[in-house]
């Protein structure tokens, strides 16, 4: 339910989930409806801003008890999908946690410890089209090949090919050729890559040529680009036109800090705030929804320029800006 939606019942606890840390004024807007319809429950909050941010949360939306991190006892029940009508998708953890600890990145703080499970066929529902699995670091188990295979057979055992998403994308440096291989036997619409740091490339080059050389559609490949953290905006020009010269699609996102309670209000040291405008005004008229696809004319605009003022320029045409 989301406010201002009635419960229909009068329940003794009241559980609220959080997302991003900028999002909270959205969570104080639950809270507070909810308590005006339910005044004796308990209120429990948590999710990713209460985890992060629970000094802010205890005094800004005040519920009974903030809970950081995940609920052990829940991981291997299924969510009851009813409740959300017309759903077809199983969603499914296969791991929790992650083995780096990038310090841009809330996973070492609301799951310290990476912890695997050996199997998820219980928690994929027959009836479903799709299976998404929420991983953060899904290669780093010990069992990924053992899912990976999971998945292929539970594949073959419908006549619907079930299909995968790995949403929290895919760490390009543990992709093997083997790996590859195995993914490329699954039906994957998009395979989703970060590259952070120039210090990727190597990496991502190579997975970007396994995955390719397994079979998989350069134009279903996508790329996180992240920028305005410790980049400058001559190292995210370079990182974009190597993708757009390896051919797959870029996906630029821009760094907001784990306390960030406005979104899109940091600014770093190397960025203004009009070049960051420049950087979405493109990706709102150049891109698709949000993305840079590898088309030929984006790939020449940007390979041919000779900085990121100028490939991220848009020049007005007949009443058109292009």
């Amino acid at each position: 339910m989301r406010p201002p939606e009635k419960a229909g019942i009068d329940p003794d606890i009241v559980y609220v989930t959080s997302l991003f840390t900028y999002g909270w004024k959205a969570v104080k807007e639950a809270v507070t409806f909810y308590r005006r319809q339910h005044p004796k429950a308990l209120f429990v909050l948590g999710g990713i801003y209460a985890s992060l941010l629970s000094d802010h949360a205890a005094e800004e939306i005040r519920p009974d008890v903030i809970w950081k991190g995940i609920i052990p006892e829940v991981e291997d029940l299924l969510p009851d999908y009813s409740l959300i009508e017309g759903w077809t998708a199983s969603l499914v953890f296969s791991s929790r946690g992650c083995i780096r600890r990038c310090p841009f990145c809330a996973v070492p703080i609301l799951e310290p410890d990476f912890e695997a499970k050996p199997s998820v066929k219980h928690l994929v529902l027959p009836e479903h089209k799709s299976i998404i699995l929420l991983d953060n670091n899904f290669l780093a188990s010990s069992y990924s090949g053992k899912i990976l295979n999971e998945l292929a057979e539970l594949r073959n055992s419908k006549k619907y090919r079930y299909k995968i998403d790995f949403n929290q994308g895919i760490d390009a440096r543990l992709i093997t050729s083997d790996v590859a291989l195995a993914l490329a036997k699954l039906n994957i619409p998009l395979i989703r890559l970060a590259y952070d740091s120039i210090v990727q490339k190597e990496a991502v080059g190579q997975a970007i040529k396994l995955l390719t050389n397994a079979g998989i559609r350069k134009r279903n490949i996508l790329v996180y680009v992240m920028f305005n953290y410790m980049d400058t905006p001559d190292d995210f020009f370079c990182r974009i036109k190597h993708l757009f010269d390896w051919g797959v699609v870029v996906y630029p996102m821009r760094y907001q800090p784990l306390d960030a309670l406005e979104k899109d209000s940091y600014v770093a040291p190397e960025w203004t705030p009009e070049l960051l405008e420049m950087v979405a005004d493109a990706r709102r008229v150049l891109g698709v929804n949000g993305t840079w696809p590898p088309y030929e004319g984006l790939k020449r605009k940007f390979l041919n320029a000779k900085d990121l003022f100028i490939a991220l320029e848009l020049r007005a045409q007949k009443g058109v800006v292009v």
